[in-house]
């Protein structure tokens, strides 16, 4: 994997293992010669992310939407930083850009990020890891309703394992590394569905 795509917040929460997250996530990618991809913006979680790889010597690529770049929350020291039009140019360039998806602690931006890049998929538009870095169990009622969604089928066999859970950024590299792509839905039998 040459570059990650990373979800994550714009806040900075109280906890600080949220932001010490943020940091190492960011400096271990660039001590791995991996790249960021993320949303372009320089406050809480993503600024950390970003600083983080930087002072590593890592790449940062950020995209951002033009009304985020007005509202002055770009980080303008990156490697390279896109500006698009919306939120939907934003999501096709980071799976444009990156071999893989990484989510640490958000909100309902980070959120969408998550789902759409497990929608994606599964329906076969990549075929690209999702990773989910589940810090200080942030994730594990998330992770619960997963399990749920496939407990009652609205989740196919087949695609469980398209979100890859790990609580350390190595483990979750690794397992990443591992990803085996699923026969998405495009490729199934009208039966199979």
């Amino acid at each position: 994997m040459k570059r990650l795509a990373i979800y994550c917040g714009s806040a900075t929460p109280a906890d600080p293992v949220y932001m010490d997250c943020a940091r190492s996530v960011g400096g271990g990618l660039a001590a791995r010669g991996i790249g960021v991809v993320y949303g372009g913006g320089r406050l809480g979680l993503m600024g950390a992310v970003a600083d983080s790889a930087l002072s590593a010597g890592g790449e940062v690529i950020g995209v951002i939407p033009q009304a985020l770049v007005d509202a002055e929350v770009a980080h303008r020291g990156l490697t390279e930083l896109r500006t698009v039009e919306g939120m939907h140019e934003r999501k096709r360039a980071f799976t444009d850009l990156s071999d893989g998806f990484v989510t640490i602690p958000g909100g309902t931006g980070t959120m969408d990020e998550l789902w759409e890049a497990l929608s994606w998929a599964q329906l076969g538009y990549h075929a690209k890891p999702v990773g989910l870095l589940n810090v200080a169990g942030y994730y594990d009622t998330l992770i619960a309703f997963w399990a749920k969604m496939g407990a009652v089928g609205f989740l196919r066999a087949q695609h469980r394992d398209l979100l890859i859970v790990a609580d350390t950024l190595d483990d979750l590299l690794a397992r990443m590394a591992a990803h085996v792509p699923t026969q998405p839905i495009v490729r199934m039998k009208t039966a199979d569905l």
